[in-house]
C-alpha cells in the first residue's frame, strides 16, 4: 500500500523519475551512515528518542511507506527500551483511532468519490467559463475558481487536479494558451482540496491536538478565497503580458443558466458549512450527509452516476481510508513515544529558553514544514508534529485554529513541490509533460502560495475573523 498519497488519485501513469546523479547517491550514503551511527550510538547511551527518529528517518530514506516506518520504529523502540509488554500497543492504536471525529474521514472520502463520479467537474466548468472566460486568462481563471468549487466537494487535491486539469487544460491549449501556462495554474489551484473545507489534514489536526472541527473548517474559508485570488490574479498578469486570447462575454441569461444547471454541485459545502454552523448536525454528522445528498445528486438529478459505477467507488474509498486510518494509527503510537519521553515538552522548554516571540516562532514552523513537505504527506506530518509543535504554539500565545490553518497551508506547497509533490505527478501523467517541466510551470503560482502562506502566517484575522464571528453568534 502506498502511503505516500494525500488521497486516492483516479489512474494516471506517472513519469518515471530522473536517475539520481552522483553527488545525490554519495550523500543519501553519506546521510544513511550518519542515521546508522546515531542508531549504535543510541543504543550504547540507552537513548530512546536518538533511536526512534534515527530508525525512522533511515526507513524513510530507504523507501519505506511512511506508516510501516513509523510503526516498525516505534515497537521497536517500545520493545528495546522499556518494558511495556508489546500486546498493550494492541490497545493504544486502537485508543488512537477510537475519537468520534475521525469517523468524518471515510464519510468524506466516499462522498468525494460519489462526486467526481457524478458530473459535477463539468457543470462547475461551464459555470466558471461563462462568468469569468472573457477577462484576460479567462480559461485560467475559471480553471481556478472551478478547483476552488470542487474542492469544497471533493476534500483532495489529486483529485481536483484530475477531476479539472483533464477538461480544462486541453481546452486552453486549443485556445491559443501555452501548455506550460495550463497545467501550472492547474497543478497549483488543485492544491486548495485540501485547504477548503471539507478537509480531511484539518480533521486529523483536529483529532490530534483536540481541536474544533467546526471551526477549523470555517478558519479555512477565507484563506481559501484569497489563495483563489492570489492564483487568478498570476493568471490575468501572464496571460496580459502574453496577449492571450479572450473569450466572448457571456449573456446573463447564459449565466442564469448555468448557476441553475450547477446549483446542485454547489450544495455540499453549502450543507457542510450551514449544517455545522447551525448546529444541526456535527461535523461527522455532516460527512455522512454529504454521501446522501451525493448519491441522489448523482443517481436522480444530474444521472451521469450509475449503480455499476458503485462497487468501484466503494473499492476506492475503502483503499484510501484504509491507507489514511494507517498512517494514524502508527502516528499515534509514535506520538506515545513523544510523549514518554516528554519530548514536545522538551523542545518547548528549549524554545521558551531561547525567548523568541510568535514571529521567529512561526518563520522556524514555516521552514519546517516546508523541509518535512518534501518528503512526507500531509495526515503523516500533522500527525507527527502537531503534538511536538503545538505545547510550544501555545507556549507563544498562537492561537490553535490559527496554527492549524498554518500547518494546513504548509501542505499545500508540498503538494506542489518535489520530490513527493503528488499534484505534479498527477499533472504530469496526464499530460505527459516530463515532471522538470511541470515543476517550472508552477512556480508563478507556487510563489503566489507562498505569499498567501505569509499573510496567512502573520495577519491572524484572516483564519479566525469567520470562525470567531459565527460561533460568537451562536
Amino acid at each position: 500500500m502506498n502511503a505516500h498519497a494525500e488521497q486516492t488519485t483516479p489512474n494516471v501513469t506517472n513519469p518515471p523519475e530522473p536517475k539520481r546523479s552522483v553527488p545525490k547517491k554519495v550523500f543519501s550514503l553519506l546521510l544513511i551512515g550518519v542515521l546508522v551511527v546515531g542508531m549504535i550510538y543510541s543504543i550504547q547511551t540507552s537513548n530512546m528518542a536518538l533511536a526512534l527518529f534515527s530508525l525512522l528517518f533511515l526507513l524513510l530514506l530507504l523507501g519505506t511507506p511512511i506508516a510501516i516506518a513509523l510503526g516498525f520504529a516505534s515497537f521497536l523502540s517500545i520493545y528495546y527500551f522499556t518494558t511495556d509488554p508489546l500486546p498493550d500497543l494492541a490497545g493504544k492504536v486502537f485508543s488512537g483511532l477510537n475519537h468520534f471525529p475521525l469517523m468524518a474521514i471515510p464519510f468524506f472520502v466516499l462522498a468525494g468519490n460519489i462526486f467526481t463520479s457524478g458530473g459535477v467537474a463539468k457543470r462547475l466548468i461551464h459555470l466558471t467559463n461563462v462568468m469569468v472566460g472573457h477577462i484576460p486568462g479567462g480559461l485560467s481563471v475559471a480553471s481556478i475558481v472551478s478547483c476552488t468549487l470542487f474542492a469544497a466537494i471533493s476534500g483532495s487535491s489529486p483529485a481536483t487536479v484530475v477531476a479539472i486539469g483533464g477538461i480544462m487544460i486541453p481546452a486552453m491549449v486549443k485556445h491559443g494558451y501555452d501548455k506550460s501556462y495550463a497545467v501550472g495554474s492547474v497543478s497549483t489551484a488543485g492544491s486548495l482540496g485540501i485547504l477548503i473545507p471539507p478537509s480531511i489534514p484539518m480533521i486529523v489536526y483536529a483529532v490530534t491536538v483536540e481541536q474544533s472541527v467546526g471551526r477549523l473548517f470555517l478558519a479555512g474559508v477565507i484563506p481559501g478565497i484569497m489563495l483563489m485570488f492570489l492564483l487568478s490574479l498570476v493568471s490575468f498578469l501572464i496571460a496580459r503580458k502574453k496577449n492571450y486570447a479572450k473569450a466572448e462575454k457571456a449573456s446573463w441569461k447564459e449565466r442564469g443558466g448555468a448557476l441553475k444547471e450547477a446549483f446542485w454541485s454547489l450544495s455540499l459545502p453549502i450543507v457542510v458549512i450551514g449544517g455545522i454552523y447551525s448546529g444541526i448536525f456535527t461535523p461527522t454528522e455532516s460527512a455522512a450527509v454529504a454521501v446522501v445528498l451525493g448519491v441522489v445528486v448523482g443517481l436522480l438529478i444530474h444521472r451521469d452516476l450509475k449503480v455499476k459505477d458503485f462497487p468501484n467507488i466503494l473499492k476506492e474509498s475503502a483503499k484510501t481510508t484504509a491507507m489514511l486510518f494507517f498512517i494514524i494509527a502508527m502516528a499515534k503510537t509514535f506520538a506515545h513515544i513523544l510523549t514518554l519521553e516528554r519530548i514536545p515538552h522538551s523542545i518547548a522548554e528549549i524554545i521558551t529558553g531561547w525567548n523568541v516571540g510568535p514571529i521567529v516562532f512561526l518563520l522556524i514552523v514555516n521552514i519546517l514544514l516546508f523541509i518535512a513537505g518534501q518528503f512526507m504527506e500531509p495526515t503523516a506530518i500533522i500527525t507527527i508534529l502537531a503534538p511536538i509543535l503545538f505545547p510550544v504554539a501555545m507556549s507563544v500565545g498562537i492561537d490553535p485554529i490559527h496554527f492549524g490553518i498554518i500547518m494546513v497551508v504548509n501542505m499545500e506547497v508540498g503538494m506542489i513541490t518535489p520530490p513527493v509533490g503528488l499534484n505534479l505527478y498527477v499533472a504530469s501523467g496526464i499530460t505527459k509533460m516530463p515532471l522538470i517541466d511541470v515543476t517550472r510551470s508552477a512556480l508563478p503560482w507556487l510563489i503566489a502560495v507562498v505569499i498567501g502562506l505569509i499573510l496567512v502566517t502573520y495577519v491572524p484575522a484572516i483564519s479566525l475573523w469567520l470562525p470567531d464571528l459565527l460561533y460568537g453568534l451562536r
